[in-house]
């Protein structure tokens, strides 16, 4: 019992400490903007494309804050999308979006080496970061369709719980070993993509707590800034999960 709990203690400390000298609440903070810059305007777009014009991925987006009522129409107000969406695009403003893109999955390349104490990848970490964010986009779509199918149902809510947290959990565990160039074994990984899954859904309780109320208030008193000044307050917490919960692994999978 005591060797366990020297133990427990030993690790808490290293998390502590490597988090503090990855400078995770900096990365996060990044990573808030880069998303907010690179992959918003990419999801805006495709969701102009989509049939549902956007619903979807608005309306999961609100429920991963934990929105209802006010809170859920003003995130929904920032991704109503129309035809004019698809209209004034050009392919070179989405191409560029795209290259900014996989400028995101570099800093999330960057901190992963970091915490493994790995060098800088190989010479196609520029196309294992292309396909990294292809993946993070088709899983972002994929969890915001699961909420349409069976709408109104028994099964619905099974779906895209299944879909968001099974998803993740893939995810997550996929992109640190595509990103790492494969320099890890996959069950090194899971830990990290485990902790990572259980962070996001206690931010989802934590932002239902706290950031659903401040995000009414931004929105009456200093309208759609205000609105998205908490939407990225949310994306820097998303960031922080990623981050912390891919230390966490890196800590476990260190021997005692």
């Amino acid at each position: 019992m005591v060797t366990a709990v020297r133990a427990a203690a030993a690790r808490a400390g290293e998390l502590w400490s490597r988090g503090r000298e990855l400078e995770l609440l900096e990365r996060s903070m990044a990573f808030g903007a880069l998303f907010l810059v690179t992959l918003m305007p990419l999801l805006v777009i495709i969701a102009a494309a989509a049939v549902t014009r956007g619903a979807g991925l608005a309306q999961w987006i609100a429920e991963a804050m934990g929105l209802s009522g006010q809170g859920s129409a003003a995130v929904r107000g920032l991704f109503a999308t129309s035809g004019r969406t698809l209209s004034t695009t050009t392919a070179g403003s989405v191409a560029a979006v795209a290259v900014f893109g996989i400028s995101l999955m570099g800093a999330v390349q960057g901190a992963f080496e970091r915490m493994w104490d790995l060098p800088r990848g190989p010479w196609n970490s520029a196309a294992r970061q292309a396909v990294a964010l292809a993946g993070l986009l088709g899983y972002l779509l994929a969890a915001a369709w699961s909420g349409r199918p069976a709408r109104h149902t028994l099964l619905q809510p099974g779906l895209q719980v299944t879909v968001t947290l099974a998803g993740g959990l893939l995810v997550f565990w996929w992109l640190a070993r595509l990103l790492l160039a494969s320099r890890i074994p996959w069950r090194s990984l899971l830990p990290g993509a485990m902790a990572t899954v259980v962070a996001l859904v206690g931010l989802r309780f934590f932002s239902a707590w706290v950031l659903a109320p401040l995000l009414v208030a931004n929105a009456v008193s200093y309208g759609t800034i205000g609105t998205v000044l908490v939407v990225v307050s949310w994306l820097v917490g998303v960031g922080y999960c990623i981050y912390a919960g891919a230390l966490l692994g890196r800590v476990l999978a260190r021997p005692v």
